[in-house]
């Protein structure tokens, strides 16, 4: 199983408590996605964030609904936190959110590890689809991030 990274780093102005506060209430999850995947979260709210939380949410990818189960699996406030996709379309999904204090606000960084279906497909699978969805839906979020903090 061939698996590819992407990361990207945003820098925050406001203080890492707030932006951890902010990235670990799951509600806020569906104002960071783009309308187009028409995200909805399943799992009863409020959820409470900790290792071993269970969150299960639904989309559209390229109109087709996808279910997806998340299990966070480190917890590390105001540090760091990760989750893994238990079910969805992915063979692999490891996101794990990293928070820095700086001398000026936060520095937040996404890593993503992640894994295809498709076997001997999964690499044109990813060049056509999945690695430009991808760096469409993050840059997405960094928009975003810039008009709430």
């Amino acid at each position: 199983m061939k698996s590819y990274f992407f990361s990207t780093t945003s820098h925050l102005e406001n203080p890492i408590e707030e932006i951890f506060q902010f990235f670990s209430n799951a509600e806020n999850l569906s104002r960071v996605t783009p309308p187009h995947l028409k995200f909805e979260i399943l799992t009863s709210l409020p959820i409470e964030m900790k290792k071993g939380t269970l969150i299960e949410y639904r989309l559209k990818i390229h109109h087709l609904p996808v279910y997806w189960q998340t299990e966070i699996t480190v917890w590390e406030p105001p540090f760091r936190f990760v989750d893994v996709q238990l079910k969805g379309p992915y063979r692999k999904w490891v996101h794990e959110h990293k928070f820095e204090k700086m001398r000026a606000g936060t520095q937040m960084t996404d890593l993503v590890e992640y894994a295809l279906p498709g076997g001997p497909f999964a690499p044109i699978i990813n060049k056509i689809f999945v690695g430009k969805d991808i760096k469409k839906i993050f840059s997405f979020r960094g928009n975003i991030f810039r008009e709430i903090f």
